[in-house]
């Protein structure tokens, strides 16, 4: 893993938390959203409702975007190789495929307003960061979704990124030919981005988004479970407790029909100490989902106040580790010589 790709990824880690997702940018997400909504319309045209019409165009429409992403960024990549104009283009490259200071900034936007003595504010607030049901939501149960979604989209926003950029680092000084930060980083939010817009399980979307959501599932699968295992480590204990961190999350989030949310949110309640899961209303249907870290108490301010602590101090960590990695062979060779 080449030291200068790691510094990269550091510094638009660096960049992310300095500045976030300044909102007069065109951001990458953007283009990736223009182009699957209208992707969208021409697969339901010529679809015209067959499932297994909508499940083919689906697959391409997954293809497409992921393929043209990642070779965006694989471009930007060969530019960086040659130009200082094109490393810094990277580096702001990398740091949009991140969503820490975003993250941290939602949730605590919803905190600032749960003084209030009306929490209406607050719900509203809450609605544009979550797909629950939030207009009949007490303090107690704004809290919880607070603290599920500071947990789960740490997973999403922050470290599935952040591990395909690493991954990348490794990947791309094999051979010219091989993604590498940036390709991958891309790739991975443009699958993210598909399940975000497509992956529903109603209408037309039952099929058309099935590809682009297992996609994205698989890519968070191993992240997801290097964070359960890493974050008991960020919140200092021993490395015992890491693998009995990461036995609880998988335990706890098993029931979850999703291969990673739960377990995103089981690592951050049972790291934290409070209770998540339970009963949530979308689209007026209530679902039902496990309880995480049963009998501990209901999630607080403090409580979704450490999670961003905990992200924060996790993101360290791993970066910390891969520049170590990435300085060990040098130094190694220095020493034997």
């Amino acid at each position: 893993m080449p030291l200068l790709l790691v510094l990269q990824v550091l510094t638009a880690a660096l960049l992310d938390r300095g500045l976030g997702d300044p909102q007069r940018w065109l951001h990458p997400v953007q283009v990736m959203g223009w182009g699957i909504a209208r992707l969208r319309r021409l697969a339901e045209g010529w679809a015209a409702g067959r499932p297994g019409r909508l499940r083919l165009a689906g697959a391409a429409i997954t293809l497409l975007v992921v393929g043209l992403s990642g070779a965006a960024g694989w471009l930007l990549e060969r530019w960086a190789d040659q130009s200082a104009l094109g490393v810094a283009v990277l580096v702001v490259g990398l740091a949009s495929a991140l969503a820490g200071r975003s993250l941290e900034e939602a949730v605590n936007g919803v905190l600032a307003l749960l003084p209030e003595a009306d929490p209406e504010p607050a719900r509203r607030q809450l609605g544009r960061i979550v797909g629950r049901d939030t207009d009949q939501l007490s303090r107690e149960e704004i809290l919880r979704a607070l603290a599920e979604t500071a947990s789960e989209n740490a997973v999403d926003g922050l470290f599935a990124p952040l591990f395909w950029m690493l991954a990348g680092a490794v990947l791309s000084p094999l051979a010219p030919v091989l993604p590498g930060p940036l390709a991958l980083a891309w790739s991975f939010k443009a699958a993210s981005t598909l399940d975000s817009m497509l992956g529903y399980r109603r209408g037309s979307l039952a099929w058309l988004g099935t590809a682009g959501a297992r996609l994205d599932d698989l890519l968070v699968w191993l992240p997801c479970r290097l964070v359960a295992v890493s974050l008991p480590l960020a919140a200092g204990q021993e490395l015992a407790g890491a693998w009995r961190g990461l036995e609880l999350a998988l335990r706890d989030g098993a029931p979850d029909p999703s291969p990673n949310a739960g377990v995103s949110q089981a690592a951050y309640a049972h790291a934290v100490g409070v209770q998540l899961g339970g009963s949530n209303r979308y689209g007026g249907c209530l679902r039902r989902k496990p309880l995480l870290a049963q009998g501990r108490p209901a999630a607080d301010a403090a409580a979704v106040r450490r999670m961003l602590r905990l992200s924060l101090r996790l993101q360290a960590l791993w970066l910390a580790a891969a520049l170590l990695v990435a300085g060990l062979p040098p130094f190694i060779t220095k020493a034997l010589s």
